[in-house]
């Protein structure tokens, strides 16, 4: 579909925690698949949950404190993210002992990781590590294990975790997104000026990326 020689520039306001930010994405990801979209994406931080405790909290009882939300409804939340997930190849494994998490650590080795070209491939490692594999992400010595897995190198990560070395630069590009108006995550940034929120499904994304093509004819 897509003949222009400039990319589709993707930005990606999101948090690890959040399951419609990975769903979102694997749906825009079949999008520009199916359309043929020459593109550059760009991820940026959001915390869900930016007064959680490190220790974090059962994702359960988060849920019914934060939304009053009743177990039935959490469960049938659980069951509909499931097979969204299972539409664009991506497995949730939800138990009684899912947490939620504090991502500010994580949305530091993010930036870390973009330092190094390996940002992407440490988002999707970090969702499959929180969703699928339910490994603590809460802990740094986890988060620099799934480092080294992507390819860092896990003292030079565990050390950015330890020092906080990019507390400073996190906290500004959040405030920015804020002050942007975000304020729930996914938000998809098309080309610096078209805002999408949530998951749209990957028809809708084709019919945006169309949209967006045609603009540009």
């Amino acid at each position: 579909m897509s003949t222009s020689e400039k990319p589709l520039r993707i930005d990606i306001v999101s948090d690890v925690v959040c399951p419609w930010c990975v769903i979102g994405y694997r749906q825009l990801a079949a999008a520009l698949e199916q359309t043929n979209t020459s593109y550059t994406i760009h991820w940026h931080p959001f915390e869900l949950n930016p007064n959680m405790p490190s220790e974090g909290q059962n994702l359960r009882e988060h849920i019914i404190e934060k939304y009053g939300s009743t177990k039935q409804e959490s469960d049938a939340s659980r069951v509909r993210m499931t097979e969204a997930g299972q539409e664009v190849g991506f497995e949730f494994n939800f138990n009684d002992d899912t947490r939620m998490h504090n991502t500010f650590n994580l949305h530091q080795l993010l930036h870390f990781a973009d330092q190094q070209g390996r940002m992407h491939e440490l988002k999707q490692a970090l969702f499959a590590a929180h969703f699928t594999n339910n490994r603590d992400i809460s802990d740094i010595n986890v988060l620099a294990d799934i480092a080294a897995e992507t390819g860092l190198d896990r003292s030079e990560s565990l050390a950015v975790l330890e020092g906080q070395f990019f507390a400073k630069e996190v906290r500004a590009e959040e405030q920015h997104w804020q002050q942007q108006g975000i304020q729930s995550v996914p938000a998809i940034i098309f080309n610096e000026r078209h805002l999408v929120s949530g998951a749209q499904g990957v028809e809708n994304y084709i019919s945006i990326l169309e949209q967006l093509a045609n603009m540009t004819e």
